[in-house]
């Protein structure tokens, strides 16, 4: 009886032995992502300096304060939307130039502690999921090109609008950042009160998506703001000044610019000397 419960009692305890490895296993392994993916507004200025994977010297600043990056883009999420404010990146000439991989499915982002939004919240919206770091301007490698298709990286468009004046104004980018020598591209939805929301999850509709452009040599600059519908204008009649886009936005864009070169690049207006 004695041997009997002597060996009850060495199973209980090695199986407890086991199960803490496991737990403590899993513990570490979500500190160690969490440490190295989380970039919060008290280390962006280290980040950014080090250079390490996605060369971008001027992230914006975060109203979440909730900034991660991936390989191939940097992104600061906004829960009470559950979307991104913005997504940022690096775009060189022939980036979206390299092999054709299989489009895989959403997923949510394993990065963003509270959790992007599911993509069921789209099912039967009346809204596409819409990329803001397009999956084409990620070819790379097929890494770089799966993180795009995260939920943290899209937002609720109609369709006409996903293909029609949004896909315009992507393909111009493209074109600027190999005529331009680079650029540094950061976009999303105005986020604001008062939008529609889909799905479970109360995902926010932008009645407004924008993009805000940087040459790499830091010579010139220019931002659209996109009203959320299809439209055959010509992409110019978006342009606004970047300081437009931070006044609805909340949003610094490239603080870490000279402040008088930034102050007279973000109030200009002019698209004359970007070629369209």
């Amino acid at each position: 009886m004695k041997n009997k419960f002597t060996n009850y009692l060495y199973c209980f305890f090695l199986l407890f032995a086991i199960q803490s490895v496991f737990s403590c296993k899993e513990v570490v392994n979500d500190t160690s992502v969490s440490n190295s993916n989380i970039i919060n507004n008290e280390n962006q200025e280290n980040y950014a300096s080090s250079k390490n994977n996605l060369v971008f010297d001027y992230l914006p600043s975060s109203t979440t304060n909730a900034v991660y990056k991936h390989k191939g883009y940097i992104f600061s999420y906004n829960e009470e939307y559950e979307q991104s404010e913005w997504v940022a990146y690096e775009l060189e000439d022939g980036d979206w130039k390299y092999s054709e991989f299989e489009r895989p499915l959403f997923n949510q982002d394993p990065l963003v502690i509270t959790e992007s939004a599911h993509w069921g919240n789209y099912k039967k919206s009346g809204y596409t999921k819409g990329h803001l770091c397009p999956a084409g301007d990620r070819k790379q490698n097929q890494e770089l090109f799966e993180e795009t298709f995260y939920t943290s990286n899209v937002s609720p468009q109609t369709y006409e609008f996903n293909a029609g004046v949004w896909n315009r104004l992507e393909q111009k980018v493209r074109y600027w950042a190999g005529k331009y020598d680079g650029l540094y591209v950061v976009t999303g939805g105005v986020l604001n009160d008062d939008l529609e929301v889909i799905g479970r999850e109360h995902v926010a509709v932008p009645k407004y998506f924008y993009k805000v452009l940087m040459t790499k040599d830091q010579s010139k600059m220019i931002a659209f703001l996109v009203p959320h519908k299809n439209s055959k204008q010509p992409l110019y009649e978006f342009t606004t000044s970047v300081d437009e886009i931070e006044n609805i936005t909340g949003i610094n864009f490239f603080p870490k610019l000279e402040d008088a070169k930034e102050n007279k690049m973000e109030a200009n207006k002019s698209y004359k000397n970007w070629s369209f």
